[in-house]
């Protein structure tokens, strides 16, 4: 190794042009996987790579879990009790791995070059929260399965794909909430639901129907109210629901911000706690239990799906996916329970 060897005898060597050899060793632009082995395979054994970046090449290893955070326009995310416990839970996890958390944040209308992170090596592995039914983000996530990179979805479920999942059974969360109600005697349920680009949001409406099915009442569409789980969309809500007391006799809400929401219009409407209708919410929030009433809410394991997520991701782990694995498998989905805790919001003597 006396002479310095030069980024033509690694193109030559390799097979491709200089300007390959640049981009590859300079980790820009989207390289085939087959030509970045080969120039670096070449690179290697010409001892052209200096040993720092040849041993980060060998490794292939940033030391960063990235994790997607959705757009919330207007919203203090960290302060949304929904992301921050599942963000301790995947942090935890990592901590205890020795990898760093690298948080990345959607821009409206933009997509994600999710390959461009991995090719970059700026991500070892990746965590999704926050995805929706969108044709460029699941382009996007077929994209980087078919590369065999390490991803986990989180809280979505895309309907015919064998990606990587960790969610809640709402299904089931939302329909012991409205049994919960039906038991209670309370006939006209009304539901606020979430836009239906979010999978939860669908599962919420099919847990609500079964459960009215089980009991023999009819569904009927003029009780289903749209927010977009904010809680000024439960405020904006409230004018329907206070304008129908008389037919409305239970708000089932999506997630507890809407439900608190609805709590909260209608109080500014005038209408005393004892008018209210029966409530149950969703995520069992810390502002769950100081809600006034406090709210009847179904408990999400959020903390234990960002533990599961991120243990199926780092190496070493018992549920660890090798990434090949994740190409062609017919379900990978895993479902937490979820379980409804009752309290005065919701009962009805």
């Amino acid at each position: 190794m006396g002479n310095i060897v030069s980024r033509k005898e690694v193109a030559e060597l390799a097979g491709v042009s200089e300007a390959t050899v640049s981009r590859v060793l300079n980790a820009a632009g989207p390289i085939k996987e087959d030509t970045r082995r080969r120039v670096l395979d070449a690179a290697n054994q010409l001892g052209y790579v200096p040993s720092a970046l040849a041993r980060n090449f060998a490794r292939s290893k940033s030391g960063h879990l990235g994790v997607v955070m959705p757009y919330v326009p207007k919203a203090h995310l960290f302060s949304a009790y929904f992301f921050s416990e599942m963000l301790s839970g995947i942090g935890s996890k990592a901590r205890d791995s020795g990898l760093d958390l690298l948080l990345l944040f959607r821009k409206p209308g933009e997509e994600m070059d999710y390959s461009g992170l991995f090719r970059q090596q700026k991500i070892d592995a990746c965590i999704i929260l926050g995805a929706r039914d969108d044709h460029d983000e699941l382009e996007a996530l077929k994209r980087i399965q078919e590369e065999g990179r390490l991803f986990c979805v989180m809280n979505h479920h895309f309907e015919g794909q064998s990606f990587c999942e960790v969610d809640a059974d709402h299904v089931e969360g939302s329909r012991m909430a409205v049994s919960h109600l039906i038991e209670q005697g309370c006939r006209r349920i009304a539901f606020l639901n979430g836009p239906d680009i979010y999978s939860n949001s669908i599962e919420r409406l099919k847990g609500y129907r079964t459960a009215l099915q089980e009991a023999g009442i009819e569904y009927d569409h003029e009780l289903l109210l749209e927010g977009n789980y904010s809680r000024r969309s439960g405020l904006e809500a409230s004018a329907t629901i206070a304008d129908r007391l008389n037919d409305i006799d239970a708000v089932f809400a999506a997630n507890d911000r809407m439900a608190i929401g609805v709590m909260q219009g209608l109080r500014e409407r005038g209408v005393e706690v004892d008018r209210f209708p029966a409530f149950v919410g969703y995520d069992d929030s810390d502002a769950a239990e100081m809600a006034v009433p406090p709210l009847s809410s179904v408990r999400v394991p959020l903390y234990e799906m960002g533990e599961l997520a991120a243990s199926k991701l780092i190496p070493d782990s018992p549920d660890l996916i090798p990434a090949m694995e994740l190409t062609g498998c017919t379900s990978i989905r895993q479902l937490l329970s979820t379980k409804l805790i009752i309290r005065e919001s919701s009962i009805r003597q």
